[in-house]
């Protein structure tokens, strides 16, 4: 079991970052097709298949996790998505591919695949399989409801930040002359 202040967090900041995944996918589908391309694990069908498909997913799989009765099922299909995710930025490292853009933020934003990805997703996956557990049956009030909003805010701020980061960190070292 575990207290529903976790699983409803956890529930919370994985809808926001499957919304907001989607939208960036949506907003730009060619852009995303060649990005799913670039990964070169599907054939030319199934990248257009895929790149139709997946936003849909993360939107289905978000709006889920925000139905009680869904989440357990939401959560257990965020942490697949997000393994299938992890999978294909492995094949890729392991192929020695860093250069290819991860897909991952938006028009603009261009992020070549490494290692903080996967540590990236492996946090994520253990937030979807916290939220999958068991909920105890502590009703929630006030207090627990401020928690629950002061949390998702406090990890999406610092998910923020540290996705600036990441995603700004090659134009850092270029400035740095590294």
């Amino acid at each position: 079991m575990i207290h529903p202040i976790v699983a409803v967090s956890c529930s919370l900041v994985l809808a926001v970052i499957l919304f907001t995944g989607a939208s960036h996918k949506l907003r730009a589908p060619h852009r995303f097709a060649r990005q799913i391309d670039d990964y070169a694990l599907l054939s030319g069908t199934a990248v257009a298949m895929a790149a139709r498909a997946l936003p849909i997913v993360e939107i289905v799989i978000a709006v889920a996790l925000l139905v009680p009765g869904l989440r357990a099922w939401a959560a257990a299909a965020a942490a697949l998505l997000l393994a299938l995710y992890t999978g294909a930025i492995s094949i890729n490292l392991w192929r020695g591919r860093r250069d290819i853009d991860c897909g991952c933020s938006g028009p603009g934003l261009e992020r070549p695949l490494s290692s903080a990805l996967l540590v990236r997703n492996g946090v994520l996956i253990v937030m979807a399989v916290l939220a999958a557990l068991p909920v105890g049956a502590i009703a929630l009030h006030g207090f627990g409801l401020f928690l629950i909003g002061a949390s998702v805010a406090a990890v999406l701020i610092l998910y923020t930040a540290t996705e600036g980061l990441l995603s700004n960190q090659p134009r850092l070292k270029s400035l740095s002359g590294r």
